[in-house]
């Protein structure tokens, strides 16, 4: 089988992780995964500083390309994908690049069900991270059965009641099982969740259309 991680942060983009591009592909290249996705946090402000949109997205997706860059000499895949926010509910994000957030401003004033539905027919595969989380900075868990492919059943940094309500709430809508790690901080994380499929993946658009097609499989995974 080959082993995917479809949710991690790196630093500096995301600001709350503490490990490195290049640490945290050495990290996995050692525990034996195939490839990665870098999901950093895509706020509404990306940055907090007073730049444009056009320089918010160049920084946001620098950790990306510093991580393509190093994949080949590492030796393993790095593919693309975002993590959108919204009041403390959050999105994994696949199939959509650079180029594309560039050309599509509109977006960061869009009501949150909309964004979906137009990032879906822009031909990104959308699932639903912890939907079940409950933190302090969270005033109310929002669903978005209608807007999303699939939903995170689990999530490594969660417990395990959340990640339960949130299978339970997956197969009831007969939406697509996805897990990830939520790694921020590379090797220090000790338990990890992904997805694997018994053939590689060779772009982002072949990961949605197997992940569409019931090919991805969740594991979990003790780094010791």
């Amino acid at each position: 089988m080959y082993k995917y991680e479809t949710h991690l942060h790196t630093s500096p983009v995301s600001r709350c992780a503490i490990a490195s591009v290049e640490e945290t592909l050495k990290c996995y290249k050692e525990l034996g995964y195939d490839g990665i996705f870098i999901t950093n946090h895509f706020t509404p402000d990306i940055d907090h500083s007073e730049r444009t949109y056009e320089e918010k997205i160049d920084f946001y997706f620098s950790d990306y390309e510093k991580a393509l860059e190093l994949s080949e000499t590492i030796g393993i895949k790095v593919f693309c994908g975002v993590e959108t926010t919204y009041g403390g509910t959050d999105f994994l994000v696949y199939g959509l690049d650079k180029e594309w957030f560039l050309n599509h401003p509109e977006i960061m004033d869009m009501r949150q069900s909309d964004k979906l539905t137009f990032m879906r027919e822009n031909g990104a595969l959308v699932i639903q991270a912890h939907p079940f989380r409950d933190s302090w900075y969270i005033d109310h868990i929002r669903l978005f059965q209608k807007n999303t492919d699939g939903v995170e059943i689990m999530n490594a940094n969660r417990p395990d009641e959340e990640n339960d309500f949130a299978k339970m709430y997956c197969e009831h809508y007969g939406l697509i099982k996805f897990a990830g790690s939520d790694n921020h901080s590379a090797s220090k994380q000790k338990k990890l969740f992904g997805v694997c499929f018994d053939e590689p993946i060779y772009s982002v658009e072949d990961f949605i259309k197997k992940s569409k097609k019931g090919k991805a499989e969740v594991f979990a995974f003790i780094n010791e």
